[in-house]
């Protein structure tokens, strides 16, 4: 059976994993979601990723937790398959007034919201981290 949104499966297995007090988390890998752990990683929201196996690469994620407590509090899918979150430059949003983060999927390739304002480049939005 195939996987019909593999990034909301991803953020479902981060949140399952954090409320069960895992220190890690493993899953099929792709390009999207290693591109959007990248993201996490440099954001501080993970510790590391790896990505293991060649016929069927494994996405390895270490979770944070900061006194006890998830590092990641809260994470949403903005754009679903069956309907897709667009935004340009101006418009993009600021998570809880700049303390999240928005990940989106750029021309340039995935990023956060601040760092695609900062190109004066819009995209999809994927996800929402805080």
């Amino acid at each position: 059976m195939t996987m019909q949104d593999p990034l909301s499966d991803m953020l479902t297995r981060i949140r399952n994993a954090h409320l069960r007090e895992k220190q890690s988390v493993s899953m099929p890998s792709s390009k999207l979601r290693e591109s959007v752990s990248s993201v996490l990683k440099g954001e501080g929201y993970i510790s590391s990723y790896e990505v293991t196996g060649f016929k069927k690469p494994t996405l390895s994620i270490e979770l944070k937790y900061f006194e006890g407590k998830p590092v990641i509090e809260e994470i949403t899918r903005a754009s679903k398959p069956s309907l897709r979150v667009y935004s340009n430059a101006r418009s993009l949003p600021k998570v809880k007034s700049g303390l999240g983060v928005a990940i989106v999927s750029t021309s340039k390739g995935v990023m956060t919201d601040r760092a695609a304002r900062g190109l004066g480049i819009g995209g999809e939005i994927l996800c929402t981290v805080f």
